[in-house]
């Protein structure tokens, strides 16, 4: 990578550039003052101004006092909002109900979450044998007063007799671990540091364990031996890999074989394959390594199951024998089909693959030999998760879920080819009042992308129904037919829900991603703006009438959406998002994209950056929708910085009415963990914020979200697309 020619100059403007707040004082909100201090970059000799450089000093008290005017703003210009308190009702009543996270065996303990409707947080659990009482092994609500601590099983022993137990204070990626001997339920002395772990394995005797934690410098796999400092603990891999890899670590069932998985970035393009065979000893070896294509694995016996893209961008499984893994000798158990082998488990002897055909679940059972065994069924088409089982079990379990059914839990008998419904939520929601289409509209280069289409069924299309269009189109992230309680309450008021598979994803296999990477990742915004276009010019709304939203990689979805196109909507949701492509690589784990997105200090590659990167692209006097950025403090994933910044920048450019706030909560954060109460609450005002700048009545009134579409649409789409037959 090429280095930057020369370091910052910073220079501070005079006049702090009020003059890009343009238009009449009495047509825009009276925004808090954000300071001007533009510090200028020379990017292989391009000069690039960046105004709020200061904001990304998150804990200076300048940028403390400006997020707290900027979250009094927010909150004194929506306190006469109406729908608050409906909001918050309903989504209270489709969040706050019982919840269960899919079980998994060990010594012949079965292991879960489990949270009542009156709960806030997931308690971990045990049951003594499949049909055993329900047992609380720990209970995170004691830890904090907010319940802003959570708890999640690292991991438990193969014998089941010891828990390693994670905490995460707020939604921050670092966690803290303990050890619990489950026979007699006391805490072990060793407390492991609050750190990044992308792996962490319990040991066959109880002894100890392996992790793989973030450095600086890259990750690396250390051993805790119990009962030791854990500063002294042993370095066992990575040694010499870069902070753009990350390394997983797993182990077989019986504990003979400890695998190793590195990711090379996270774009899923490449990994490497190493293991270590504890009865044995020795070094770790290579299975995999220096191969074009993604690779991971599950070990049964001494013969490992290898899902790959290697000659096969739509996916494939190997079988390899660790006894003696010269690629040679690799044989192909589950060819390339049709369809994209997103996932597969082990159990009962047996391979069920899940498998993804026109963007829906279907699993597949295959003998080792690799010889179809079956298939599990479904009712309507959806989403399989959390799929997992083992090879001497004849057991396995998986959750299904579509737009409009609640993910429920299903035990699947390997032998006798059977599932059965294990467990269900009970919600609120009426979900045979609603239909889910499946659409394909081409993109501004003619490529034809899948959408799904959520609506109650009748629905007139009268180009006047409120549409939420969401996102992602990156890192090989699948967006398949999922629950989620902002579409139950969308739909229910009359509304639209749409979820285009742009590329980036890997819902149409690997070539699909690599269309929305690196110099191709245009095409994604294209496919979105796409999408819009096409609900407009086949009458299902107006640009009056849409909201986009997006969260991470689809938080920089929308950013370049609405820099690139800011008449598509009225309205933008944007959480935790990446928006500054010519920076983001130089906090926290940016440089681990690097191989999806590109990075700066290279020539190339700063070209295509900067020509579609939201912070360098937004336009002083333009009219802008509505925004709404959320973040927090506890993201440690992306940078705050980046949504601090737009919101700065933003409300000084833009010249409409519509407003532009942050949503900024200093124990929120990218990881799972929140609190059901705060998630109703975070729910409640975000789609408050919509529902008032699209001009829908609040929930609950009756009246259903529509309004009549406005004889010329404001801020109509560029070009829109023709109708395209279903």
């Amino acid at each position: 990578m090429r280095p930057i020619p020369r370091p910052p100059a910073r220079r501070t403007l005079t006049l702090l550039l009020l003059a890009l707040a343009v238009a009449p004082a009495a047509a825009r909100p009276a925004y808090p003052p954000s300071r001007v201090e533009v510090v200028s970059d020379t990017l292989h000799g391009v000069v690039v101004d960046d105004p709020y450089r200061w904001l990304e000093d998150q804990a200076a008290p300048e940028t403390r006092a400006w997020i707290d005017a900027q979250n009094s703003f927010r909150e004194s210009l929506m306190a006469d909002v109406p729908g608050l308190p409906a909001m918050t009702a309903r989504f209270a009543q489709l969040l706050k109900v019982d919840a269960m996270g899919t079980p998994f065996e060990r010594g012949g303990r079965y292991f879960f979450t489990r949270r009542r409707a009156d709960q806030d947080l997931n308690v971990l659990c045990m049951r003594r044998g499949l049909k055993g009482q329900d047992e609380v092994l720990f209970d995170p609500h004691p830890l904090s007063p907010d319940h802003s601590t959570s708890a999640l099983f690292m991991d438990v022993s193969i014998d089941g007799r010891l828990a390693a137990i994670g905490q995460r204070d707020g939604g921050a990626d670092e966690v803290r671990v303990i050890f619990r001997d489950l026979d007699t339920g006391q805490d072990l002395p060793d407390r492991m540091p609050l750190l990044r772990y992308y792996g962490f394995v319990i040991a066959p005797d109880r002894g100890g364990a392996w992790y793989s934690r973030y450095t600086p410098e890259g990750p690396r796999v250390y051993f805790h031996k119990l009962g030791t400092d854990p500063a002294q603990d042993p370095l066992v891999f990575g040694e010499g890999y870069d902070p753009q890899k990350f390394v997983d670590v797993s182990l077989s069932e019986e504990g003979r074989w400890l695998l190793f998985t590195v990711y090379v970035g996270s774009a899923g393009e490449r990994s490497e394959l190493w293991v270590k065979d504890l009865v044995a000893g020795g070094p770790v070896v290579p299975v995999v390594k220096d191969l074009d294509g993604f690779f991971t694995g599950a070990v049964a016996g001494d013969q490992l199951f290898v899902r790959t893209t290697w000659k096969a961008p739509r996916g494939r499984i190997l079988r390899v024998d660790l006894r003696d893994p010269a690629p040679e000798r690799w044989q192909e158990v589950v060819p390339e089909g049709l369809g994209v082998i997103e996932d597969f488990a082990l159990a009962g002897g047996r391979l069920c693959v899940n498998v993804l055909e026109s963007v829906t679940s279907r699993v597949r059972v295959y003998g080792a030999d690799g010889k179809p065994r079956g298939e599990i069924a479904f009712p309507t088409p959806g989403t399989v998760g959390s799929l997992s089982g083992r090879w001497a079990s004849s057991e396995a379990f998986f959750t299904f879920e579509s737009f409009v059914t609640p993910r429920a839990i299903y035990r699947y008998d390997v032998a006798a080819g059977k599932r059965a419904e294990f467990w269900r939520p009970s919600v609120p929601f009426a979900s045979g009042d609603y239909e889910t289409r499946q659409v394909w509209y081409p993109s501004k280069d003619g490529t034809r992308v899948p959408m799904f289409i959520v609506q109650k069924k009748g629905l007139a299309l009268d180009g006047a129904r409120p549409v939420y269009l969401t996102g992602y189109g990156g890192f090989t992230v699948n967006l398949t037919p999922s629950y989620n309680a902002r579409a139950a309450l969308w739909v229910e008021n009359g509304g639209v829900f749409a979820q285009p598979n742009l590329r980036g994803g890997s819902e149409l296999g690997e070539e699909w991603h690599r269309a929305g990477m690196l110099g191709h990742k245009q095409n994604v915004f294209d496919d979105f703006i796409a999408a819009a276009q096409w609900l407009v010019a086949n009458r299902y709304t107006n640009p009056g009438l849409i909201a986009i939203e997006g969260g991470s990689n689809g938080g920089l979805l929308v950013g370049a959406a609405l820099t690139e196109r800011p008449g598509m909507c009225r309205a933008v949701l944007c959480r935790y998002p990446l928006l500054d492509m010519l920076r983001y690589d130089k906090f926290l784990l940016g440089k681990l994209w690097v191989p999806e997105y590109g990075t700066a200090e290279d020539s190339a590659q700063f070209q295509y950056l900067r020509a579609w990167s939201p912070y360098q692209n937004v336009k002083q006097g333009t009219a802008y929708p509505a925004v709404l950025f959320v973040t927090g403090d506890a993201d440690t994933r992306v940078a705050p910085l980046h949504a601090r910044k737009m919101t700065a920048l933003l409300q000084a450019a833009t010249s409409s009415d519509r407003p532009v706030l942050l949503y900024y909560d200093t124990k929120a954060g990218h990881s799972s963990g929140s609190a059901v109460s705060k998630t109703v609450v975070e729910n409640a005002i975000q789609m408050q914020f919509l529902f008032w700048q699209l001009g829908l009545p609040p929930p609950g009134s009756g009246t259903g979200a529509v309004r009549k579409a406005a004889a010329t649409p404001p801020n109509p789409i560029d070009s829109p697309v023709g109708p395209v037959k279903h």
